[in-house]
């Protein structure tokens, strides 16, 4: 049974931070499944990152409904300002980022909150999850291993962390303007020898939609490799601890080819690896090294 329902839904507040640019039609539905939590000790901070649509008229009839939901606004400075201004603002022991236009199930919160009381030494916890609008159905996520989450992002933006840990950190990087904030700052959060912790079961719902900077970003070469680039220059102690190993096993493969031109096979699964999005985006990753030796 729920620790929080035996205790009658005491315990530690919540801050779900909602980030709100251009998303007015979908505000009303995420909101809603904010109010519908089992669990009551939360707040909400909506912040309106400058939208030039009706975000602040939805937004003050829901502070008006519940007096847990907050609004603040700013000029136009990006999802990653406006989380860290929502949660500037906040006063929880736990943050839940929610992007204005997805939901969450009614128990997420009272779920992960249980994993954090029952295991402390958790330091972040999120669901399996659900895709919804132009895209229904299970959304596929690679389990998490550190050594792999480096390379493969699979933690999506709402998952559950504690308001201390953030402030160890730098918070959302305004520098990542194309995408992948979120990729960043938990690469900020999180140490190998951390404990994250997936819910087994769908409590989070990412709605797809034809156009959307995530849509944008898969479709545009020179935005995945500026965010990549981006991404590696903001944790260079991360993955220069990565980079020998790589070198070695690239120098290795490239040495083992050369000497064995005749074996047709061996040319067929090198040119399978070479020409993989896997290779080609630990290419991208690794092109400030190339770009240091060119100027060497």
């Amino acid at each position: 049974m729920s620790v929080y329902r035996q205790q009658n839904m005491t315990g530690p507040k919540v801050s779900i931070i909602v980030p709100c640019f251009n998303q007015a039609g979908y505000l009303s539905e995420t909101l809603d499944s904010v109010l519908a939590q089992t669990y009551k000790n939360w707040e909400c901070v909506i912040v309106n990152d400058g939208s030039p649509d009706n975000t602040e008229e939805i937004a003050i009839i829901y502070t008006q409904k519940d007096n847990r939901i907050k609004y603040v606004w700013q000029e136009n400075k990006g999802v990653s300002s406006a989380r860290n201004l929502g949660i500037s603002v906040s006063d929880g022991e736990y943050i839940l980022p929610l992007d204005a236009d997805d939901i969450i199930a009614p128990t997420y919160i009272e779920r992960a909150l249980n994993r954090f009381c029952s295991f402390p030494e958790t330091k972040l916890v999120y669901c399996k999850a659900n895709t919804f609008g132009d895209k229904n159905g299970y959304w596929h996520l690679e389990d998490y291993y550190y050594d792999s989450f480096i390379w493969n992002n699979c933690i999506f933006c709402t998952a559950m962390f504690r308001r201390v840990d953030y402030d160890k950190t730098v918070g959302y990087n305004t520098n990542m303007i194309h995408g992948n904030e979120d990729w960043d700052f938990w690469l900020s959060l999180l140490k190998k020898e951390d404990i994250v912790f997936r819910i087994d079961e769908v409590l989070f719902y990412y709605r797809v939609k034809e156009n959307s900077r995530t849509t944008e970003l898969i479709s545009n070469d020179s935005y995945l490799e500026e965010v990549l680039m981006q991404l590696h220059d903001n944790h260079k102690d991360i993955y220069s601890q990565y980079y020998n190993r790589i070198i070695l096993f690239h120098n290795n493969a490239m040495a083992y080819y050369e000497n064995n031109k005749t074996l047709s096979d061996l040319r067929k699964d090198y040119n399978k690896i070479r020409y993989s999005l896997a290779y080609r985006v630990g290419r991208l990753i690794t092109k400030p090294l190339s770009l240091i030796w060119k100027r060497k």
